[in-house]
């Protein structure tokens, strides 16, 4: 599936801020199921780019002059795959992603959850985990309002309810508890009967010396209508953009996103998927 993404991040500030650095992931990489034919972020200022400790490809766009404002924006067109075969260990040893962090730390709660789930995890991993993707969803249907960015695994299965970000680092933690490595996803989906926000998380485990995809919200593979950005431990590791600043007071943040699939030939454009804060 070939699809179109715009997708624009404004900061706003009640008072200036001196001085700002933002480390922005915004740009897929090139891989065996997702090829990039055009792609551009347009930055305020000139950037640094650079691979960061998790090989996500990232600009570093620092801004020395007083700003209330930062508006940064980014598009292209991307070609993915239907079927997703997993992907190959790389340059990271995949043993790095059994590091539990603070927002995918497993509790008491999660550890009761997954210990039914051990001796089919053990003996036939891959199904285990499928169950165990299942038995989330269950558990934690896809609902807002219940979560904040800032809610950890345990706050979040302890809620019962949760969005993309929930799920993914519940699922995380879950795949760790079992001694499965399991890395959180950034990136965007297609639609189109517009069920989820364009912008979206989902997790990969390391099974059978493949990095397999789990979309615990559609409980189901990542697939042609998935687009990936970034990996990471947690959402830090792998949210679109993360910054630090001196000054400003409080802060506005509005993003919107948009994918859009190629139009069949002599036909019109699928239901476009977007989201607004």
């Amino acid at each position: 599936m070939l699809l179109s993404v715009w997708h624009s991040t404004v900061y706003r500030y009640a008072a200036e801020v001196a001085r700002s650095t933002q480390y922005i992931r915004l740009s897929p990489a090139a891989s065996q199921r997702q090829r990039v034919l055009d792609w551009r972020v347009e930055l305020p200022v000139p950037s640094v780019t650079m691979t960061d400790a998790f090989d996500n490809l990232t600009h570093v766009l620092t801004l020395d002059a007083p700003h209330q404002e930062i508006r940064l924006v980014a598009r292209g067109r991307v070609e993915v795959d239907d079927v997703d075969d997993g992907e190959p260990a790389g340059r990271i040893n995949p043993r790095v992603f059994l590091r539990a962090t603070p927002l995918t730390a497993a509790d008491d709660g999660i550890r009761a959850f997954v210990a039914p789930l051990r001796g089919m995890v053990r003996s036939r991993p891959l199904m285990g985990v499928t169950d165990l993707m299942d038995a989330l969803v269950e558990r934690m249907p896809y609902e807002k309002g219940h979560t904040s960015v800032e809610s950890t695994a345990a706050q979040s299965f302890s809620a019962g309810r949760g969005v993309c970000q929930d799920h993914a680092h519940v699922f995380v933690a879950c795949c760790r508890e079992l001694g499965i490595p399991a890395r959180y996803v950034s990136g965007y989906v297609y639609t189109p009967d517009r069920r989820n926000v364009a912008s979206h998380a989902w997790a990969e485990a390391w099974l059978s010396n493949r990095w397999i995809s789990f979309d615990v919200s559609n409980a189901g593979k990542a697939g042609e209508a998935h687009l990936k950005l970034a990996v990471g431990l947690d959402y830090l590791d792998a949210c679109p953009v993360r910054g630090v600043r001196l000054g400003g007071g409080e802060e506005e943040l509005s993003t919107s996103a948009r994918v859009e699939a190629a139009p069949p030939a002599g036909g019109v454009p699928p239901a476009s998927q977007s989201q607004a804060q």
